[in-house]
């Protein structure tokens, strides 16, 4: 875990944690004050850039680079958006946020405001977090009667109002241009760039969009500062993350774990490994849209960008799938391209077609009627795809069908040929439909 525990996201969690009061008992606002009277915005930009900090949402680009492309004093209107629409199946580490430190969100996000001149800031949360939502909105209401959000935050001079934006339950609208279209009121269609959403992004105003996970971190990086932050984790990817793990795991949930953190320990000695005693088959690392890693693969593999992309997959947005052994990854993909036939918003033809293809063709599988070419076919569909549309729905899709064919392939091949699974009667093909 983290070498120093004032720098951890995580904190006690009780019925009332959510509650200003309990916050503010906690030193909750306290950097804010420092903040509006120790230091410049200029300062505040820098600290964040110094501090290394990686986006959390899936991307991993610097947060401190991304502010740098603002131009300050600009005569431009600014916006700050907090992407909490986490639509990716998998991960819910920032509903955990959400529910339980929604005023390290907002105070997180004042702090941003002020470094980046944004007046109004938004927070596009996913229509289905009901709870998230009314925790959030509890939070807010009792940051603009305390004086912490609105005109004259703490009487320090500085103005920003918050708004929470719901979703209407679109996976694209978690893409940063999905998400200011669909604030904007329109359908909410990812945009084509350049420009940058920092040059040209709500109402065409320069934007800076985050992930609450990231934006949460400030609080830390500037009540300690970017050189303790960098203590913690490894040099290219300083800090902790926090990690969703599902699936069957004996203990699913929410781990915040210093970047670098060995992958079997997360798994087997925090997570108590598989559920009755099952042996680990593979796992999804980031959310289903990153290719599945075999047991073998992970075994001496450490929770970092680097050593996980160089293992040929992505941490991206936290959300860990742990699959145990006699898990039928033909049904698994089934599911996989069922979500995604139905998410793609149409905009762009290949993703339109190609997921509607790949869809057919694995249900054409599974009922027994597949060819061999078929398999050839998906991976086909999966690289045309790929690079190919406005947002990177069209490439994830494909990631995942081309990364369980080339590991699993011979499960495939055997339900063609046999017409059901390799797993016929196992309780844990059951389960992964």
């Amino acid at each position: 875990m983290a070498k120093d525990t004032k720098l951890l996201m995580t904190f006690p969690v009780t019925a009332t944690s959510h509650l200003l009061e309990e916050y503010r008992a906690r030193g909750g606002y306290q950097v804010l004050h420092k903040v509006l009277t120790q230091m410049t915005r200029d300062a505040v930009a820098k600290e964040v850039l110094a501090s290394g900090l990686q986006g959390r949402g899936g991307a991993a680009f610097a947060v401190g680079r991304k502010w740098a492309v603002i131009n300050l004093d600009d005569g431009q209107p600014h916006y700050l958006c907090a992407n909490a629409d986490e639509g990716e199946p998998g991960t819910f580490k920032d509903r955990w946020l959400l529910e339980n430190a929604p005023h390290r969100l907002i105070e997180s996000m004042l702090i941003a405001a002020y470094a980046l001149q944004v007046r109004n800031a938004f927070v596009y949360i996913r229509g289905e977090f009901e709870g998230p939502y009314q925790r959030l909105q509890g939070a807010v209401e009792e940051a603009y009667a305390a004086g912490l959000l609105g005109k004259n935050i703490l009487g320090l001079g500085f103005d920003c109002d918050l708004v929470i934006y719901r979703g209407a339950g679109s996976y694209v609208c978690g893409e940063a241009s999905g998400l200011i279209t669909s604030i904007e009121g329109k359908r909410g269609y990812p945009r084509n760039r350049p420009p940058r959403l920092t040059v040209k992004g709500l109402f065409q105003r320069p934007t800076v969009i985050n992930n609450v996970e990231s934006l949460s971190n400030l609080v830390g990086i500037l009540d300690m500062g970017a050189e303790a932050f960098r203590k913690v984790g490894t040099a290219k990817n300083p800090g902790t993350r926090l990690i969703s793990i599902s699936g069957h795991i004996a203990k699913p949930g929410v781990y915040e774990i210093e970047v670098g953190y060995p992958w079997k320990r997360l798994i087997y000695d925090d997570c108590g490994g598989m559920m009755d005693g099952a042996s680990l088959k593979c796992v999804i690392p980031g959310g289903i849209s990153t290719k599945v890693l075999t047991a073998a693969e992970i075994e001496n593999l450490n929770l970092d960008n680097n050593e996980v992309e160089a293992a040929g997959s992505s941490l991206g947005s936290g959300g860990m799938v742990a699959i145990a052994e006699g898990t039928c990854m033909v049904r698994l993909l089934q599911v996989m391209l069922r979500f995604y036939h139905h998410e793609s918003c149409g905009q762009c033809t290949p993703c339109r077609e190609g997921m509607g293809w790949l869809h057919r063709i694995i249900d054409r599988i599974v009922a027994g009627q597949g060819q061999l070419e078929d398999l050839d076919m998906m991976v086909r569909i999966s690289k045309l795809n790929d690079g190919n549309t406005i947002c990177g729905m069209g490439d994830a899709a494909g990631y995942a069908t081309v990364g369980i064919l080339a590991k699993y392939r011979d499960e495939f091949e055997y339900w063609i040929e046999n017409k059901r699974s390799k797993y016929e009667g196992n309780l844990e093909c059951r389960r992964s439909s």
